[in-house]
């Protein structure tokens, strides 16, 4: 018991720090005009306005279940609607960031028409609404198998009791898996159109095109991490009733839903020479001065 109170508090500090990163990264952004007519760079605010609520709701979540505290059956739709449409906004907008990525390099003349901030909001529109897909599905199956009083029932809140039926849990599981498929293969695809144009190129163009491999390959295992966090569940589900549950549950929790929200401001918050540049200026109190605009291609 002592040792899961320590992992307890061990999680909030965890929580607690990349939800400060986040916050400064988002904090930066809107303080600097030129990012806002960039595509990656509205989509990496997207992503990590997406990270933080996911972090904050998942964490709230993770103190309920682990009291035993039983809120009303409503409060937990609510929440839990918020929780499922964040869990794929951010691998969503993942994928579309590569494909940002394909387009600038193996499509740099068409990049400013086809990545433009009208284009990029109509974007965010469609991410937002693919996402909703999966909570779509399983709330209507939910709302179909349950009585008008079941609502007012209190129950610990977890995506569990959203699946009445056997058929239910995989309905769930077979959504979400065909949609990662899809990004999975448009991310493969991404990398080797990417990986053809970075063997022909040369010069200041091979160097940005390696860049550019890399942040997909990044983006990938990204996915991959939250791809392995569907079967979290079905891991826990089958251990319920073994003395290391709770460890268990905590070690899925931080490799598999806080590791990708942590890869993300590494990979355009300090990898990216531009934002970083901004980051540092802000960071500093504005003793760092550098020219940013310079720095966007």
């Amino acid at each position: 018991l002592k040792g899961l109170i320590q992992i307890e508090y061990s999680l909030k500090i965890l929580v607690m720090f990349f939800l400060c990163i986040n916050v400064l990264l988002i904090l930066t952004f809107f303080k600097k005009e030129c990012f806002h007519t960039t595509a990656r760079y509205i989509l990496f605010a997207v992503s990590l306005l997406s990270d933080s609520l996911l972090l904050f709701t998942s964490d709230v979540l993770l103190i309920l279940v682990h009291f035993n505290i039983i809120i009303p059956v409503w409060v937990c739709i609510i929440i839990s609607v918020l929780v499922m449409l964040y869990l794929t906004v951010t691998p969503v907008t993942l994928t579309v960031m590569t494909l940002e990525r394909y387009v600038a390099i193996c499509m740099p003349l068409r990049h400013g028409e086809l990545c433009s901030t009208r284009r990029t909001m109509h974007c965010i529109l469609i991410i937002h609404g693919l996402s909703s897909i999966p909570g779509i599905i399983i709330f209507s199956t939910f709302f179909a198998s349950v009585s008008l009083s079941f609502y007012k029932q209190y129950h610990i809140c977890a995506v569990e009791i959203f699946s009445i039926e056997i058929w239910q849990k995989h309905l769930r599981t077979a959504t979400y898996q065909i949609q990662f498929l899809i990004m999975c293969i448009i991310i493969v695809l991404s990398y080797v159109k990417i990986l053809k144009i970075a063997k022909a190129a040369s010069g200041e163009n091979k160097k940005l095109t390696r860049k550019g491999l890399s942040t997909v390959v990044l983006h990938g295992f990204q996915l991959l991490l939250c791809l392995i966090q569907l079967w979290c569940p079905f891991i826990e589900a089958a251990i319920l009733n073994f003395s290391v549950y709770e460890n268990i549950r905590y070690v899925n929790y931080i490799m598999f839903y806080l590791a990708p929200k942590c890869l993300n401001p590494l990979i355009y918050g300090l990898r990216d020479e531009c934002f970083f540049s901004a980051l540092k200026k802000y960071a500093s109190f504005g003793f760092y001065k550098t020219d940013i605009k310079r720095q966007i291609r």
